[in-house]
Protein backbone atom coordinates (compact mmCIF):
# COMPACT_ATOMS: atom_id res chain seq x y z
CA UNK A 1 0.00 0.00 0.00
CA UNK A 2 1.43 3.37 -1.03
CA UNK A 3 2.07 6.01 1.62
CA UNK A 4 1.22 9.52 0.49
CA UNK A 5 3.45 11.55 2.82
CA UNK A 6 7.05 10.38 3.14
CA UNK A 7 8.10 12.95 5.72
CA UNK A 8 7.53 13.36 9.44
CA UNK A 9 7.58 17.15 9.33
CA UNK A 10 3.80 17.19 9.78
CA UNK A 11 3.51 14.23 12.12
CA UNK A 12 1.83 14.74 15.49
CA UNK A 13 3.44 12.56 18.14
CA UNK A 14 3.87 13.31 21.84
CA UNK A 15 7.31 14.67 22.63
CA UNK A 16 9.28 13.61 25.69
CA UNK A 17 8.27 15.46 28.87
CA UNK A 18 5.30 16.98 27.05
CA UNK A 19 2.79 18.52 29.46
CA UNK A 20 0.31 20.04 27.02
CA UNK A 21 -2.03 18.53 24.45
CA UNK A 22 -0.87 17.56 20.99
CA UNK A 23 -1.43 20.20 18.33
CA UNK A 24 -5.10 20.06 17.30
CA UNK A 25 -5.94 18.92 13.79
CA UNK A 26 -9.74 19.14 13.92
CA UNK A 27 -12.25 21.80 15.00
CA UNK A 28 -13.53 19.59 17.83
CA UNK A 29 -10.06 19.15 19.31
CA UNK A 30 -9.49 22.90 19.11
CA UNK A 31 -12.65 23.44 21.16
CA UNK A 32 -11.60 20.77 23.68
CA UNK A 33 -8.30 22.55 24.28
CA UNK A 34 -10.04 25.94 24.61
CA UNK A 35 -12.49 24.47 27.16
CA UNK A 36 -9.61 22.89 29.09
CA UNK A 37 -7.68 26.18 29.28
CA UNK A 38 -10.84 28.09 30.26
CA UNK A 39 -11.67 25.62 33.04
CA UNK A 40 -8.11 25.53 34.34
CA UNK A 41 -8.04 29.34 34.52
CA UNK A 42 -11.16 29.33 36.71
CA UNK A 43 -9.86 26.52 38.94
CA UNK A 44 -6.45 28.13 39.43
CA UNK A 45 -8.13 31.46 40.30
CA UNK A 46 -10.31 29.76 42.93
CA UNK A 47 -7.34 27.80 44.30
CA UNK A 48 -5.26 30.97 44.58
CA UNK A 49 -8.06 32.75 46.45
CA UNK A 50 -8.50 29.84 48.89
CA UNK A 51 -4.75 29.66 49.57
CA UNK A 52 -4.70 33.42 50.23
CA UNK A 53 -7.59 33.10 52.71
CA UNK A 54 -5.85 30.18 54.48
CA UNK A 55 -2.60 32.12 54.79
CA UNK A 56 -4.42 35.17 56.15
CA UNK A 57 -6.38 33.16 58.72
CA UNK A 58 -3.39 31.14 59.93
CA UNK A 59 -0.90 34.02 60.22
CA UNK A 60 -3.14 36.42 62.13
CA UNK A 61 -6.20 36.20 64.32
CA UNK A 62 -9.13 37.78 62.52
CA UNK A 63 -12.63 37.86 63.89
CA UNK A 64 -15.51 39.59 62.17
CA UNK A 65 -18.36 40.04 64.59
CA UNK A 66 -20.93 40.28 61.80
CA UNK A 67 -19.95 36.95 60.19
CA UNK A 68 -22.18 34.73 62.33
CA UNK A 69 -25.77 34.43 61.06
CA UNK A 70 -25.06 36.90 58.26
CA UNK A 71 -27.80 36.29 55.68
CA UNK A 72 -26.21 38.36 52.94
CA UNK A 73 -22.90 36.52 53.27
CA UNK A 74 -24.63 33.13 53.13
CA UNK A 75 -26.52 34.18 49.99
CA UNK A 76 -23.29 35.31 48.34
CA UNK A 77 -21.34 32.11 49.03
CA UNK A 78 -24.31 30.04 47.84
CA UNK A 79 -24.99 31.95 44.63
CA UNK A 80 -21.36 32.58 43.62
CA UNK A 81 -20.40 28.85 43.34
CA UNK A 82 -23.61 28.23 41.38
CA UNK A 83 -22.66 30.97 38.91
CA UNK A 84 -19.13 29.54 38.57
CA UNK A 85 -20.50 26.02 37.94
CA UNK A 86 -22.91 27.39 35.33
CA UNK A 87 -20.11 29.19 33.47
CA UNK A 88 -18.22 25.87 33.33
CA UNK A 89 -21.23 23.64 32.58
CA UNK A 90 -22.61 25.66 29.65
CA UNK A 91 -19.53 25.42 27.35
CA UNK A 92 -19.02 21.80 28.48
CA UNK A 93 -22.53 20.77 27.44
CA UNK A 94 -22.25 22.79 24.24
CA UNK A 95 -19.06 20.93 23.31
CA UNK A 96 -20.57 17.58 24.32
CA UNK A 97 -23.49 18.07 21.94
CA UNK A 98 -21.11 19.28 19.21
CA UNK A 99 -19.09 16.05 19.43
CA UNK A 100 -22.28 14.00 19.08
CA UNK A 101 -23.69 16.13 16.28
CA UNK A 102 -24.80 14.04 13.33
CA UNK A 103 -23.36 15.46 10.09
CA UNK A 104 -24.04 14.08 6.64
CA UNK A 105 -20.77 12.24 5.92
CA UNK A 106 -18.93 12.61 2.64
CA UNK A 107 -16.88 9.49 3.35
CA UNK A 108 -17.61 6.48 5.56
CA UNK A 109 -14.88 4.16 6.80
CA UNK A 110 -15.28 1.04 8.89
CA UNK A 111 -12.64 0.26 11.51
CA UNK A 112 -12.43 -3.16 13.17
CA UNK A 113 -10.30 -3.88 16.24
CA UNK A 114 -8.61 -7.26 16.36
CA UNK A 115 -6.12 -8.94 18.65
CA UNK A 116 -3.82 -7.14 18.02
CA UNK A 117 -4.18 -4.97 14.94
CA UNK A 118 -6.73 -2.76 13.18
CA UNK A 119 -8.42 -3.45 9.88
CA UNK A 120 -10.15 -0.84 7.71
CA UNK A 121 -12.78 -0.89 5.00
CA UNK A 122 -13.79 1.75 2.43
CA UNK A 123 -17.18 0.78 1.03
CA UNK A 124 -18.57 4.04 -0.42
CA UNK A 125 -17.40 3.37 -3.97
CA UNK A 126 -19.56 1.54 -6.49
CA UNK A 127 -18.32 -1.96 -7.32
CA UNK A 128 -15.16 -1.21 -5.32
CA UNK A 129 -14.41 -2.35 -1.81
CA UNK A 130 -11.04 -1.47 -0.29
CA UNK A 131 -10.03 -3.58 2.70
CA UNK A 132 -6.68 -3.85 4.43
CA UNK A 133 -5.15 -4.63 7.80
CA UNK A 134 -2.81 -2.29 9.66
CA UNK A 135 -0.09 -3.95 11.73
CA UNK A 136 2.53 -2.28 13.89
CA UNK A 137 6.01 -2.29 12.35
CA UNK A 138 8.40 -4.26 14.61
CA UNK A 139 11.25 -2.32 16.21
CA UNK A 140 13.91 -4.16 14.25
CA UNK A 141 12.28 -3.13 10.95
CA UNK A 142 12.01 0.60 11.71
CA UNK A 143 13.86 3.10 9.55
CA UNK A 144 15.72 6.18 10.76
CA UNK A 145 13.18 8.78 11.87
CA UNK A 146 10.37 6.27 12.47
CA UNK A 147 8.54 6.26 15.78
CA UNK A 148 8.83 3.16 17.93
CA UNK A 149 5.53 1.40 18.72
CA UNK A 150 3.62 3.93 16.61
CA UNK A 151 4.42 3.13 12.97
CA UNK A 152 2.21 0.78 10.93
CA UNK A 153 2.62 -0.92 7.57
CA UNK A 154 -0.67 0.48 6.16
CA UNK A 155 -1.93 3.91 7.18
CA UNK A 156 -5.55 5.02 7.05
CA UNK A 157 -5.60 7.66 4.28
CA UNK A 158 -8.25 10.40 4.40
CA UNK A 159 -8.80 13.73 2.56
CA UNK A 160 -8.62 17.03 4.42
CA UNK A 161 -11.64 19.31 4.91
CA UNK A 162 -14.00 16.39 4.42
CA UNK A 163 -16.75 15.24 6.78
CA UNK A 164 -15.76 11.70 7.66
CA UNK A 165 -17.68 9.07 9.56
CA UNK A 166 -15.87 6.11 11.10
CA UNK A 167 -17.91 3.09 12.14
CA UNK A 168 -16.02 1.30 14.89
CA UNK A 169 -16.45 -2.27 16.09
CA UNK A 170 -14.35 -5.22 17.26
CA UNK A 171 -13.98 -8.81 16.14
CA UNK A 172 -13.01 -10.39 19.46
CA UNK A 173 -12.66 -8.33 22.67
CA UNK A 174 -13.11 -4.69 23.70
CA UNK A 175 -10.77 -2.21 22.03
CA UNK A 176 -10.75 1.60 21.88
CA UNK A 177 -10.07 3.73 18.80
CA UNK A 178 -8.22 6.86 19.95
CA UNK A 179 -6.51 9.71 18.06
CA UNK A 180 -5.66 12.53 20.53
CA UNK A 181 -4.87 15.27 17.97
CA UNK A 182 -8.26 14.72 16.27
CA UNK A 183 -10.25 14.52 19.50
CA UNK A 184 -11.39 10.97 18.70
CA UNK A 185 -11.99 8.27 21.31
CA UNK A 186 -14.60 5.55 20.90
CA UNK A 187 -14.92 2.01 22.22
CA UNK A 188 -14.81 -0.88 19.76
CA UNK A 189 -17.31 -3.43 21.05
CA UNK A 190 -17.94 -6.86 19.47
CA UNK A 191 -21.38 -7.04 17.87
CA UNK A 192 -21.96 -3.30 18.13
CA UNK A 193 -21.19 -0.28 15.92
CA UNK A 194 -20.02 3.00 17.40
CA UNK A 195 -19.93 6.09 15.21
CA UNK A 196 -17.46 8.99 15.21
CA UNK A 197 -17.72 12.07 12.96
CA UNK A 198 -14.75 14.34 12.40
CA UNK A 199 -13.02 16.64 9.94
CA UNK A 200 -9.29 17.24 9.60
CA UNK A 201 -8.35 20.89 9.13
CA UNK A 202 -4.78 20.35 7.93
CA UNK A 203 -2.63 17.67 6.29
CA UNK A 204 -0.43 15.52 8.49
CA UNK A 205 0.19 12.15 10.08
CA UNK A 206 -1.74 11.60 13.30
CA UNK A 207 -0.91 8.83 15.74
CA UNK A 208 -3.09 7.01 18.23
CA UNK A 209 -3.31 3.74 20.10
CA UNK A 210 -5.83 1.32 21.50
CA UNK A 211 -7.00 2.78 24.83
CA UNK A 212 -8.77 -0.30 26.20
CA UNK A 213 -6.82 -3.11 27.84
CA UNK A 214 -7.42 -5.92 25.34
CA UNK A 215 -4.77 -8.53 26.07
CA UNK A 216 -1.04 -9.16 26.18
CA UNK A 217 -0.28 -7.14 23.01
CA UNK A 218 -2.57 -4.24 23.91
CA UNK A 219 0.26 -1.69 23.57
CA UNK A 220 1.28 -2.99 20.14
CA UNK A 221 -1.72 -2.02 18.01
CA UNK A 222 -1.21 1.65 17.07
CA UNK A 223 -3.46 3.72 14.79
CA UNK A 224 -2.03 6.02 12.11
CA UNK A 225 -4.25 8.38 10.12
CA UNK A 226 -2.70 10.26 7.22
CA UNK A 227 -4.60 13.35 6.10
CA UNK A 228 -3.76 14.57 2.61
CA UNK A 229 -5.20 16.67 -0.22
CA UNK A 230 -7.89 15.36 -2.54
CA UNK A 231 -5.47 14.74 -5.41
CA UNK A 232 -3.26 12.43 -3.35
CA UNK A 233 -6.30 10.74 -1.84
CA UNK A 234 -7.70 10.04 -5.33
CA UNK A 235 -4.34 8.55 -6.31
CA UNK A 236 -4.46 6.29 -3.25
CA UNK A 237 -7.99 5.08 -4.08
CA UNK A 238 -6.99 4.47 -7.71
CA UNK A 239 -3.87 2.46 -6.81
CA UNK A 240 -5.72 0.38 -4.23
CA UNK A 241 -8.50 -0.59 -6.62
Amino acid sequence: MTTILHTHLFSDIPESKQLNFQDPASPIMEQIIILHDYTMFILITILTFIIWILIKTTTRIIYWRNMNENTKLEIIWTILPAIILTTIAYPSLKLLYATDESIEPELTIKSIGNQWYWSYEYSDYENKKIEFASYMIPTEELKIGDNRLLEVDNRLIIPINTNIRILITAADVLHSFTIPSLGIKADAIPGRLNQVNFLTSRPGIFYGQCSELCGTNHSFMPIVIESTNLKNYSYFIHTET
